[in-house]
């Protein structure tokens, strides 16, 4: 039977355990981002630029068409702002068009798209409405389908992927009120009775959650006879005796999605229903993420498009000092960088998804790369275009038609992208969880040199194995085919992108370095250094789109569409990202770091207290974190499954 649920005494070091328990430990393909940052610029892996079958493109074109003409007759984007939610009405039409087995295989009654199409339809959505792409990309991305193609058994499959493709919304709970990022201190429990597990605990942020029908939960599994134990996936249903919805959740931006707090009060839930082994949650859901996380790019590209299309309709119309707002200069570089970096996140979404189609490398570092990257962009995109639409950027699209003009929500899709920087793993996470990738090739070979727990026998043979793998490594790391004027030839046609090519490929090599210093001078310490291993993550996104605009350039080129004009956006893009990257190098040993550190522990002390003076704090009352005690509910269950 249940026992009550203890939160987990969990410490710094057991929670990076967990977290690197569940992470995949070997590299069975190859991956560019990983070569990236090793210092090696494997162009070949992504040029020339992989392409969907002729099937799979007529199959997704197809669809695209049926849910432009659904987006444009009946999705009342304005109506989804104005009631904060969205209409049983779209979401049955959505059902019946099929989006929601747009990744299911057809065999289960799904559309069976490639990530390229579903992505497509993703951006197209969002531009919509983003609190729709929001809905259909939990479904699917890391709802049931996913973890169920990736690790369900058939009997799973056959008994969920039909309904998740035609009828059954769903959706993926792992956050606790008192659990974010560190999924060690999880307390909502699993214990076997019988054939059974009894779930107990309460779970925050559920998007999809409140409409769902089926649940993905992970929960703590205490060890037993039956199963080892650990942190564990389930199917659940949402309409099951002990569960409730306690909350719709209501945010700053995407204000139709169904977010909700769900309680679980002794719940019983079929062993049958477990997916995979005890104690493989964690890894089913970074897996699954892998290719998951390419959701949130493909609405930020989107959402790049749309904010390209209204600056340059509101440039040229606009006029200040006798001639439209966007000949001058200084809003001209706005409209450039929303234009260069709309290209930029549209190639790096392209490349990522098709690669991720054709499961010949291993993409894991790339997605989370474009998540990373696209998500920051976008909002800096859109807070461009608040600026340059003025007072009309900051003002409702409803305040806008009231008064008669054009009813743009310029300061809706800034709100609305906002929560990409946080969905899916935050920036900070993405951060950290990229670099552990990135150096994972000097973990692997000298890890226990600085391993405190490790004997002196076992320090010396990671010794002798990283003495071998840097005297091979550190002196690829002089030279490349970046010094040769040449190289990259192929990119040089009206418009010269080698020479961007080049500054990749010698970049790389100087990223690499500057690891293999820090690692050098930091030692086990370098964990810790969490602002340069930031900086380090985001200047290798800036080489991987680089280098996916260059080659997303010359396949337009060599087909004949846009090639021109692609070749100008890439060259204006690799431009200013090489501006950015030169100020993160320069960063790396020329930063505040060590003085923020003092100015925090100041902060929490109460040193400088008297700083808050001459305000009023209009927050209410009430904990910072509500109380999540395990319980039978004592709300009303807001739940509201759409039949």
């Amino acid at each position: 039977m249940s026992a009550t649920p203890q939160k987990p005494t969990v410490t710094e070091r057991e929670a990076r355990q967990v977290a690197e328990a569940a992470r995949e430990q070997d590299w069975r393909k190859p991956s560019f981002a990983k070569e990236l940052f090793l210092g090696r610029f494997r162009l070949d892996l992504i040029h020339p630029h992989p392409l969907p079958a002729a099937e799979d493109t007529l199959r997704g074109e197809e669809f695209l068409a049926k849910l432009r003409d659904f987006c444009e007759t009946k999705v009342d984007s304005a109506r989804i702002e104005r009631e904060a939610r969205i209409p049983d009405e779209t979401i049955t039409g959505l059902k019946e068009l099929g989006a929601l087995g747009m990744k299911i295989d057809t065999k289960y009654g799904g559309l069976g798209l490639t990530q390229v199409y579903y992505n497509k339809a993703l951006a197209l959505v969002g531009s919509v409405n983003p609190a729709l792409g929001a809905l259909l990309s939990a479904h699917q991305s890391i709802g049931v389908p996913q973890p169920l193609k990736l690790f369900g058994t058939q009997e799973q499959r056959d008994t969920f992927l039909p309904r998740c493709a035609r009828t059954d919304l769903s959706a993926f709970l792992l956050t606790e009120p008192d659990v974010g990022s560190d999924p060690a201190r999880l307390a909502t429990t699993a214990v076997r009775d019988g054939d059974d597990y009894i779930l107990d605990g309460v779970k925050l942020w559920t998007t999809n959650g409140v409409v769902a029908d089926l649940l993905v939960v992970m929960a703590r599994v205490p060890k037993s006879e039956e199963g080892k134990g650990g942190i564990t996936a389930f199917v659940v249903e949402a309409a099951s005796e002990g569960v409730t919805v306690e909350n719709r959740n209501a945010f700053m931006g995407l204000r139709g999605l169904e977010n909700g707090v769900t309680r679980f009060h002794r719940v019983r839930v079929p062993a049958a229903n477990r997916i995979g082994p005890e104690g493989a949650g964690l890894k089913i859901a970074l897996t699954t993420l892998n290719t998951g996380r390419l959701s949130l790019p493909a609405m930020c590209a989107g959402a790049g498009k749309w904010c390209l299309k209204i600056a340059r309709e509101w440039t040229s119309v606009r006029e200040q000092w006798g001639k439209p707002v966007a000949f001058h200069e200084a809003v001209g570089s706005k409209i450039s960088f929303i234009a260069a970096t709309t290209f930029a996140l549209e190639a790096v979404l392209d490349l990522s998804s098709q690669m991720a189609d054709e499961n010949r490398n291993d993409i894991r570092i790339e997605a989370a790369l474009a998540k990373l990257y696209g998500s920051e962009m976008a909002c800096l995109m859109a807070d461009e275009l608040v600026q340059i639409r003025g007072g009309r950027g900051f003002e409702t699209a409803a305040s806008l038609a009231a008064r008669g003009e054009r009813a743009v929500p310029a300061e809706q899709v800034l709100r609305d992208l906002r929560i990409n920087r946080i969905f899916e793993g935050s920036t900070e996470i993405m951060h950290l969880l990229i670099a552990r990738e990135a150096v994972d090739a000097h973990l692997s070979v000298a890890g226990d040199l600085i391993d405190p727990d490790k004997s002196l026998s076992e320090k010396a043979k990671a010794g002798a194995n990283a003495g071998v793998f840097y005297a091979k490594w550190l002196p690829k790391l002089v030279a490349g085919a970046g010094q040769l004027p040449r190289s990259y030839s192929e990119f040089h046609h009206d418009v010269d992108l080698s020479t961007h090519l080049r500054y990749v490929e010698r970049n790389a090599r100087k990223l690499a370095r500057s690891t293999f210093y820090a690692m050098s001078r930091w030692q086990g310490r370098m964990e810790t250094k969490q602002g340069f291993l930031g900086r380090i993550v985001d200047i290798g996104a800036e080489l991987f789109a680089m280098s996916a605009a260059c080659v997303r350039a010359e396949l337009l080129r060599t087909q004949g569409d846009h090639g021109r004009e692609a070749y100008q956006l890439a060259d204006a893009f690799c431009r200013q990202s090489r501006i950015r990257v030169e100020e993160l190098f320069g960063r790396l040993w020329n930063n505040t770091d060590d003085v923020d550190r003092k100015v925090v522990k100041g902060v929490l002390s109460g040193t400088y207290t008297w700083l808050e003076e001459g305000v009023l704090d209009p927050s209410g009352d009430g904990p910072w974190i509500a109380d999540a005690t395990p319980g039978a509910s004592t709300r009303e269950n807001v739940h509201r499954p759409i039949r």
